[in-house]
């Protein structure tokens, strides 16, 4: 299938939903027939370079309106090609869109829950908690780098969120899986979304595929980035590892 006519859209306005997590709405022309229902699917943003080429960073759609899209991008200070563009960006100012890229949801084929992520997969899980039927139970550990970035998300009542702080993210692959180890397994199948750095997220991997409660099927885990890498830098080696995993 042929890839999307990238689209040329709009900044409309951006705010800070917390101190580390800041949401640019993008409209425009462009979105005339953009698919409806995308929310936790992926666009590509694609930030012009000197040579007249392009720099593609993926980002979840968080939100979709009619005439809008709302994408959050976690701040590691104003390095990136991303964090700059989203921390400079104006009303008015224009970027071209690709995408969308296929959603992300857990698999609903099972009797309770895990969520894993931090914050570059915050969005994905918001969207992914706020879709699922009312009698959910499970769990979501989500870490963010400070108290303030703590979010209220629109969740099933049965699936209780645990949140943990780290200043420093990437620098501790162990922090996320001491907590899930932490956690007291539901009777039934469970379903497994988790997306984090890349280091974190094979220690994540290697355990669910060590317990028998797991299938394959119900399992999703992704590195959304790599400590110390770029997006690009970080696609090749992921693409390695899942070579490898794949191999193993």
């Amino acid at each position: 299938m042929a890839k999307p006519t990238p689209r040329l859209l709009k900044v409309l306005r951006k705010e800070f939903v917390t101190t580390n997590m800041l949401r640019v709405t993008l409209g425009g022309d462009g979105l005339a027939d953009f698919p409806e229902h995308q929310e936790s699917g992926y666009v590509k943003l694609m930030f012009p370079t000197t040579d007249g080429k392009h720099l593609m960073r993926t980002y979840t759609i968080r939100q979709q309106r009619s005439d809008e899209l709302d994408i959050d991008f976690a701040i590691h200070g104003d390095s990136g090609v991303a964090c700059h563009w989203a921390l400079h960006a104006q009303a008015g100012d224009e970027i071209l869109v690709g995408g969308p890229g296929p959603k992300k949801l857990i698999s609903e084929d099972a009797d309770w829950m895990i969520f894993v992520g931090d914050m570059t997969s915050l969005p994905a899980i918001s969207v992914n908690l706020a879709q699922l039927p009312s009698d959910t139970r499970g769990y979501a550990i989500l870490e963010v780098q400070s108290d303030d970035d703590i979010q209220t998300l629109s969740k099933p009542e049965g699936v209780e969120l645990r949140w943990i702080v780290n200043a420093h993210p990437g620098a501790d692959s162990q922090s996320l899986l001491e907590h899930v180890k932490a956690l007291s397994w539901l009777e039934g199948d469970v379903a497994i979304w988790a997306a984090c750095e890349f280091s974190s997220m094979r220690a994540l991997r290697a355990y669910f595929k060590g317990r028998d409660e797991v299938s394959k099927g119900n399992l999703y885990v992704s590195s959304y980035w790599k400590h110390g890498l770029n997006e690009d830098q970080h696609k090749v080696e992921k693409r390695q590892d899942l070579d490898d995993n794949e191999a193993a």
